[in-house]
C-alpha cells in the first residue's frame, strides 16, 4: 500500500498540474461556453471537472501518504536532542515559503502579480480570438429570449437556421442545445440568425490576391474594407466555423474544402444584394 499509495499521489500530482497549466490559459468561461472551447477534444467545463476530481484523488493519497510516514513527519520536527518542537528552522523556512506565496498573492506584489497578470493577458487575447457573447450566459437562453433580446425576427430566424442545415425541435431551445444537436457553438447559431446589417459595397476582388490562403482572415477583410462579422456569417450560413485569426486556408481545411472555393463562396455572398 506504501508504493501504491506514493505512485498514485506521483500521478495524479503530474495530472493535477497538467490541468492546472490548461485551466490558467484556456478563455474565461463566458468566452469558453459561447465558442464551444476545446482543448483536445475536451471543454474548459470538463476540464474543470477533471482537476477537481484529481484533486480530491491528490488529497486522498497525501492523507494516506501522511499516514504511512507519519514517524519521518514527526522525525522533522525534533531538534538535535530529540525532542518535539513544532517550529524547527525547516518548518519555520517552509511556513514561510507558504507565507510568501499566499501573502505577495493578497497584496498583489511580483512576481506573483506577474503571474496572475500573464493568465489575465492570455485569457484576453482568447476572449479577442473566440469572441465574447452579447451578453452573460446567453448560451443558456432560448432561442425566443435570444431573438428577442437581440432584437431578432423570430421566425426569420428559425428560418435561417434550417437553411444552413440546422435542425430545431422549438423556440424554447437554448441556443446551447440547439449547437450540440447540430454539432456547432452558440456563437455560429448567433452568426447564422443575425441579420447582415454589416454589409458594405466593398468586397473581394475577382482574382485572388496572390498568398490569400495563408493570410489571416482579418488582414483580407481589412486590406479591402469588408465587414469581418459579415464574412464570418456568410461562412456560417454554410455551415462553416470560422474566426477571424485563422488563415483562409486553415479555415477551408477543417471544413474539407480548399481556399479558392471559400475565397469565391464570401466574394458571391458580399455581391449579393
Amino acid at each position: 500500500m506504501r508504493k501504491v499509495t506514493s505512485l498514485t499521489a506521483f500521478l495524479s500530482f503530474i495530472l493535477l498540474a497538467l490541468t492546472s497549466v490548461i485551466l490558467y490559459i484556456v478563455p474565461a468561461g463566458r468566452v469558453a461556453y459561447w465558442a464551444d472551447y476545446r482543448l483536445w477534444g475536451l471543454t474548459k467545463g470538463e476540464w474543470g471537472s477533471l482537476h477537481i476530481n484529481l484533486g480530491v484523488l491528490f488529497l486522498l493519497a497525501i492523507l494516506l501518504h501522511t499516514y504511512y510516514n507519519w514517524n519521518a513527519i514527526t522525525a522533522y520536527l525534533k531538534n538535535k536532542a530529540k525532542e518535539f518542537k513544532l517550529f524547527t528552522r525547516e518548518f519555520n523556512v517552509a511556513l514561510l515559503i507558504v507565507a510568501l506565496f499566499s501573502f505577495g498573492t493578497y497584496f498583489e506584489v511580483q512576481p506573483f502579480h506577474g503571474i496572475i497578470t500573464v493568465g489575465e493577458a492570455i485569457s484576453a487575447k482568447a476572449e479577442k480570438f473566440y469572441g465574447e457573447p452579447p451578453y452573460g450566459h446567453a448560451e443558456l437562453s432560448s432561442l425566443k429570449t435570444f431573438a428577442k433580446k437581440m432584437e431578432l425576427d423570430l421566425g426569420l430566424s428559425m428560418q435561417r437556421l434550417e437553411d444552413a442545415g440546422f435542425v430545431v425541435e422549438n423556440s424554447d431551445q437554448s441556443l446551447l442545445d440547439i449547437a450540440k444537436g447540430n454539432e456547432s457553438s452558440p456563437k455560429q447559431v448567433h452568426l447564422i440568425i443575425s441579420p447582415l446589417d454589416e454589409r458594405v459595397r466593398s468586397t473581394f476582388p475577382g482574382e485572388p490576391p496572390a498568398g490569400m490562403g495563408k493570410r489571416p482572415l482579418i488582414d483580407l477583410c481589412q486590406e479591402y474594407s469588408v465587414s469581418s462579422k459579415t464574412v464570418l456569417q456568410i461562412l456560417a450560413v454554410h455551415g462553416i466555423p470560422a474566426s477571424e485569426e485563422k488563415s483562409l486556408k486553415e479555415i477551408a481545411e477543417a471544413a474539407g474544402k480548399d481556399a479558392l472555393t471559400l475565397y469565391d463562396m464570401i466574394r458571391e455572398g458580399l455581391e449579393e444584394e
